[in-house]
């Protein structure tokens, strides 16, 4: 019987994400990163909406959007666990998916002023070990 792992997830008032997006985020980036390897089973509901003090309908919507996006697998009286890889959108969906991140990433980074290297560099260090250890 699998062991529920701790999310390590910090919400933060302050981000102008809500908190459902900081949840489902946060999540994708922890499977991504190896960090939730697959077959993890992930708390309850409840006890997520417990540890981050937030309503558990918060929790349930951004537990619904994983499942239905293929990180997540609900298991009937079990839980929800950490779901085997796939490639559940075409490769047209994909590219306009990454467009889509990159425009957005590029409007919020272009504002704080950072300089071409010190954006290139912090998204390679972010970027590098979630896609090694997914290679």
């Amino acid at each position: 019987m699998s062991r529920t792992v701790p999310l390590m997830l910090q919400l933060s008032a302050a981000d102008p994400r809500p908190l459902g997006k900081q949840i489902t985020d946060g999540i994708r980036l922890q499977i991504a990163s190896g960090e939730l390897p697959v077959g993890s089973q992930l708390p309850s509901v409840r006890g997520l909406a417990q540890q981050l003090t937030i309503n558990p309908n918060t929790v349930a919507k951004a537990y619904t959007e994983l499942t239905n996006e293929g990180w997540l697998d609900a298991r009937q009286g079990l839980g929800l666990f950490v779901a085997e890889p796939r490639q559940l959108l075409s490769d047209s969906e994909r590219e306009r998916r990454l467009s889509l991140a990159v425009d957005s990433f590029t409007a919020e980074v272009v504002g704080l002023g950072y300089p071409l290297e010190t954006v290139l560099a912090r998204l390679e260090s972010t970027l590098a070990p979630c896609l090694k250890r997914r290679a």
